[in-house]
């Protein structure tokens, strides 16, 4: 289909920085507001106590009855075909303001009644002692050799909206969870021997094996511990990036290190300021964005190529940007943080004299909306929607109004405006529709489901 575009004049990006009552980014509200404490501590032979705090405001209009987390970890305590070692994981206690308490711990959810209604604007300051080890061959919360990988390892608080816990079934393929923006104070003690690698500013190389690790306005907080890893340490600006590896392809790794200084200058001269001092890339797990980390090339992958390689890291940090600030709930709008992060890194690559082109027809045959929950796709479709369909389609609307400048205009705008807040796919189109100035959703209809087309594709 061909679209037909009328002759509009485009807002520069400097009127629309300076336009804030022309137009009014509408953020969604996570429901609840988090502070983390926690204190943890490894054993020699890998055993983890953990003793968290957290203290939660209930900022939904409801009287809440009971608390939702993720508690991800109990996920990997039987063994499957993800796991060459289970998990031990053991929930000692929960104490909500300071009374002991039952919980319901089911699969991945953990849900906590309270004595009382929370009302409102009230806090509730909850107490969870556990244990765990590490699966070895997990999925991102693993045990690899001597490294440890601590993805999702705390109980996370959930979002509340619609009168009710936006919690949804954990699933090994995709991000299905969902946190708002909170701050983290972690004070650790470790074995001799490891570093430590974290979503904090202040973690250092070599590591102490006691301290403070501490970080705000942030989604998650990621930890590994790396058994005496090689690292290369590189200044872009004022932000330090440290490159992490378990193997020794020197020359890779300084390819890679290079390249990740290329891109931290271009997203932050076209999108805007890094959102943290460091920038940690660990190669030896699974492609994953977490603030102010990444991860790429698992040893476990042994046939991914440099490029590719390269390409991951790339793509891993422009989530730093969608996702890591500007934040979406990735079970239900996943296409938002990884289609606009591939546009992203495409508009790198074009910058570095590549060309941006789409198979269209490869995506033809994918003829579902990209903003579906992700069980509405089958698992060897998933990435086809939430990374190329969408991707394919974004960049069709800009190479129709404005091409590559344009949509880095609008990448900078978008986090102007949106940073440190939640966007679903209807505040996503408003705003792509009032800054490219489009009249009506044509441009939309083949490839996102709107609130106001009534469930239909044209």
């Amino acid at each position: 289909m061909v679209y037909e575009t009328e002759n509009v004049k485009f807002p520069s990006p400097s009127t629309l920085k300076q336009d804030k009552e022309g137009f009014s980014p509408n953020g969604l509200s996570p429901g609840s507001e988090s502070e983390y404490d926690i204190n943890m501590e490894m054993d020699v032979e890998g055993n983890f106590k953990i003793h968290s705090t957290t203290s939660i405001k209930n900022i939904s209009t409801d009287k809440w009855e009971q608390l939702m987390f993720y508690f991800i970890p109990n996920m990997f305590t039987e063994t499957n075909s993800y796991l060459e070692k289970p998990s031990n994981v053991k929930v000692e206690s929960i104490n909500l303001d300071g009374k002991t308490v039952k919980f319901n711990l089911e699969k991945d959810t953990l849900t906590v009644p309270l004595n009382e209604k929370l009302e409102p604007n009230q806090n509730v300051v909850v107490d969870i002692k556990y244990e765990f080890t590490l699966p070895e061959k997990g999925l991102r919360f693993t045990k690899n050799e001597n490294n440890y990988f601590l993805a999702q390892w705390y109980p996370m608080i959930a979002t509340y909206r619609n009168h009710k816990w936006n919690k949804e079934a954990y699933r090994f393929k995709g991000e299905t969870y969902h946190t708002a923006f909170s701050d983290f104070k972690i004070q650790y003690k470790l074995p001799k021997d490891l570093t430590i690698i974290s979503s904090s500013d202040n973690d250092r190389y070599p590591s102490e094996r006691t301290g403070v690790l501490e970080g705000e306005n942030l989604k998650d907080f990621y930890i590994s511990l790396l058994k005496e890893p090689n690292v290369i340490q590189k200044k872009t600006g004022d932000i330090t990036i440290r490159v992490f590896r378990v193997d020794e392809k020197k020359e890779l790794h300084k390819e890679i290190s290079e390249i990740a200084s290329e891109a931290m200058n271009y997203f932050q001269d076209t999108i805007g300021p890094y959102p943290h001092k460091q920038l940690d890339i660990i190669l030896d797990e699974l492609g994953m964005e977490y603030p102010g980390v990444v991860t790429a090339g698992s040893i476990y992958n042994r046939l991914e190529s440099p490029e590719h390689l390269k390409r991951t890291v790339v793509h891993e940090i422009a989530h730093q940007w969608f996702y890591g600030v500007i934040s979406n709930d990735p079970y239900h709008d996943a296409w938002l943080d990884e289609g606009i992060t591939t546009l992203a890194t495409l508009l790198f690559y074009a910058n570095q004299g590549n060309d941006i082109s789409f198979d269209e027809e490869l995506f033809r045959e994918f003829t579902l909306p990209v903003n579906l929950p992700l069980d509405k796709y089958s698992s060897n479709e998933q990435s086809n929607y939430i990374y190329g369909k969408s991707a394919s389609m974004l960049w069709k609307v800009f190479r129709k109004n404005g091409g590559e400048l344009k949509a880095e205009d609008f990448l900078e705008n978008y986090y102007d405006h949106y940073q440190y807040k939640e966007v679903d796919t209807q505040e996503f189109v408003r705003f792509l529709k009032y800054y490219l100035n489009l009249k009506d959703d044509v441009y939309f209809k083949d490839w996102i489901l709107l609130e106001n087309n009534n469930g239909n594709l044209n």
